[in-house]
């Protein structure tokens, strides 16, 4: 399998921005690429949610797979619960993921919030997704005070379950880093023993899909080369 998760230590990390990055670069040398998305929240039917981004970012190419949405800006079960909409399963984010990866060189599933967030019905996570389809994870982390507990937490919770997590990539880099960020930068790989194979410049997802790239190619391109493509 070429399929490899995107999740985070939190919400509003920068899951959905590094998802494109790592998609950008994988097209842009000569790759297929799909990127499925078990639960979309906070958007209603008909508007752009994070696929939508991932597309303009990338400039399209890739195949995208949502395989649910609901309004609510919250974690998906509960989303699902209020909205009376079903929930998706793992069987079926498992055999979406692996249709995906009969027709393409690299699927990427991007998760919700954190990684044991609940996703759908009898409450599985994205850490079960990972160990049913025997794939990898790329963790997104924040720079800032209180990311090395959180980055610590988080790959302690996938070694539990034997997920390998292939490495860290700072969502936001800030334009202006302070102390917190320069001495974090260089403490996650120590606290997680996971290294740091990218950062992403804040801002880099309002950029079109040329500028983009080229940032792409600079923040994740080494952790392309250990994901399985």
């Amino acid at each position: 399998m070429s399929i490899v998760l995107v999740t985070g230590t939190s919400t509003d990390v920068g899951k959905t921005v590094v998802t494109a990055a790592l998609a950008s670069v994988a097209l842009g040398s000569g790759r297929s690429v799909a990127v499925l998305k078990p639960a979309q929240t906070g958007v209603g039917v008909g508007e752009p949610g994070d696929l939508a981004e991932v597309d303009r970012l990338t400039g399209g190419g890739a195949t995208l797979v949502e395989l649910a949405r609901y309004p609510d800006p919250l974690a998906p079960d509960v989303a699902a619960r209020r909205s009376g909409l079903p929930s998706p399963t793992l069987a079926d984010v498992v055999a979406a993921a692996t249709d995906l990866d009969v027709g393409h060189d690299l699927t990427l599933i991007e998760g919700a919030g954190g990684l044991l967030v609940r996703l759908g019905a009898e409450g599985f996570t994205l850490r079960d997704v990972a160990t049913a389809l025997s794939a990898p994870v790329v963790l997104v982390v924040a720079s800032g005070l209180g990311t090395l507990n959180h980055t610590a937490l988080t790959v302690e919770a996938l070694r539990m379950s034997a997920v390998r997590c292939a490495g860290l990539v700072i969502g936001s880099w800030p334009r202006h880093p302070e102390l917190a960020d320069y001495t974090n930068r260089d403490e996650l790989a120590s606290v997680s023993g996971v290294p740091v194979r990218g950062a992403v410049p804040a801002g880099a997802g309002l950029l079109g899909a040329g500028e983009f790239k080229a940032i792409a190619d600079i923040a994740v391109n080494d952790l392309v080369e250990y994901l399985p493509v």
